[in-house]
């Protein structure tokens, strides 16, 4: 799997170097910046503790079944990015501007998009007037990593697909 994984990072260090163009202007940087920050779990932890509020006690098991999903997602995030140790994109090239501090040292999943993509799916199915919200937010923080210089397009592509599956699974419980 290592092996794959680093000669994946050959064939997609160019896309990537593409992607990281966008972050050397400076209002693109600032913005794509804030979006990652807000992507670590303010912007979700804010909706999933408003929730409540918002719809009343019916909407807490929707709030928790968002949090157990993005405990399942951590616990699949930490076993991948431990067992993998891919480098990240700005790591590899010193040519990747990088501004934005990594949460962790390996690039392969990327679990903001995991983890946005999941809360995203559950959310969405239970209230879907919040999609219109949701899902560009999650796009930008999709592209977000790939511009910060952060992760590949395989680790935000992978990290989406954990993301999907885990919520997937959420709905059967």
């Amino acid at each position: 799997m290592i092996n794959t994984l680093q000669r994946l990072s050959e064939v997609e260090l160019p896309i990537t170097l593409y992607f990281n163009r966008v972050n050397h202007r400076v209002l693109c940087s600032h913005f794509f910046a804030a979006i990652s920050r807000m992507g670590n779990g303010i912007f979700w932890y804010s909706i999933i503790a408003s929730l409540p509020f918002i719809y009343g006690w019916p909407a807490v098991k929707y709030s928790l079944q968002m949090l157990a999903v993005g405990f399942v997602a951590l616990l699949i995030y930490k076993t991948l990015k431990m067992s993998t140790t891919r480098q990240r994109p700005y790591q590899v090239d010193k040519n990747i501007f990088q501004n934005v501090p990594a949460l962790d040292l390996y690039s392969f999943p990327s679990g903001h998009i995991m983890h946005a993509v999941s809360f995203s799916l559950v959310l969405t199915h239970f209230y879907p007037e919040w999609g219109w919200v949701v899902w560009p937010f999650t796009v930008l923080v999709a592209f977000s990593r790939l511009i910060l210089g952060l992760h590949y397009p395989s680790d935000v592509i992978v990290g989406a697909a954990i993301g999907f599956i885990v919520a997937q699974v959420s709905f059967q419980f």
